[in-house]
């Protein structure tokens, strides 16, 4: 399967902080040695409390940050050339927590008409873009409404649209449902396996919701600046103890499934949703 995102070997710290005495004091490194590849057409979730490194590596692959060392490719593009910036962000688009940062215009439509607009694209091919952008998000009938009359998960649908309508091959999503009710959650997270599941837009998902991360293809945790786990949701999360271990919980099914496990109960150490949970408990009764 063809490679979209690769990391060779990255290490990356901020910059020094100065001391009492005003002295730089280096920082450890954020990011130690981290290598992986990511698949195109895949969901990938990346998981780690705060502080592990996570949303660090996020913006690597937009090219927010470049690597101290090592080497990120978006698409064979090494984003640590100044001179391919503009190629890499249109081929990876990010999407971060809080929407009102990325939402720039005072209609809905302009504001997804912003980012086409600075690339060039002829008008034309600009008004096609912003409608299926939004009929892709399921926002198109709010096309002239301001985006302050928008709930919070709608105004984050419309910064999605944003970014798919300067047509990038992955989207990037920095924590997207963390300011969220759930409802919002929940059509943000319906609108990510759409545009993955009908337009094969490949997902990056950082998040601290289990739930969510149990929809992808593959989980990856990194704590202290390494990857500690990277497989399929089930096998990441039938790894509950190590799991509470680094601080991060498993999804709700899969952590009552472990606790009957405990008591004695035969139940699958695999469960991740409600259905297997709910066939589980039957076959036991």
């Amino acid at each position: 399967m063809e490679q979209i995102i690769k990391a060779e070997h990255i290490v990356f710290r901020y910059p020094a902080d100065t001391d009492e005495n005003q002295k730089p004091a280096e920082n450890p490194p954020i990011l130690k040695d981290i290598s992986l590849e990511i698949a195109k057409g895949s969901f990938t979730a990346i998981l780690g409390h705060n502080g592990s490194g996570k949303s660090t590596f996020a913006k690597h692959i937009n090219a927010i940050l470049v690597p101290e060392s090592g080497k990120m490719f978006v698409e064979n593009l090494d984003t640590s050339d100044e001179n391919l910036l503009f190629d890499i962000r249109q081929k990876a688009g990010m999407v971060f927590q809080n929407p009102d940062n990325q939402i720039v215009a005072t209609i809905v439509e302009e504001d997804v008409a912003f980012a086409p607009e600075n690339l060039g694209v002829p008008p034309a091919e600009i008004r096609q873009r912003v409608d299926d952008a939004l009929k892709a998000v399921n926002m198109y009938e709010y096309r002239n409404h301001a985006p302050t009359q928008l709930s919070g998960g709608q105004k984050q649908r419309v910064a999605i649209a944003g970014v798919i309508a300067m047509k990038p091959d992955s989207i990037i999503l920095d924590e997207p449902t963390a300011m969220l009710d759930p409802q919002g959650r929940q059509e943000v997270m319906q609108t990510i396996q759409k545009l993955n599941q009908e337009q094969g837009i490949t997902i990056v998902l950082i998040t601290h919701y289990m739930e969510e991360a149990a929809l992808a293809d593959r989980i990856i945790v990194i704590d202290d600046g390494n990857i500690i786990l990277d497989d399929t949701p089930k096998k990441v999360f039938s790894q509950v103890e190590k799991m509470k271990e680094i601080g991060l919980d498993v999804p709700q099914v899969t952590e009552l499934a472990y606790e009957l496990r405990k008591a004695g109960y035969s139940v699958p150490a695999e469960i991740i949703t409600e259905e297997e949970c709910l066939q589980a408990l039957e076959n036991l009764l």
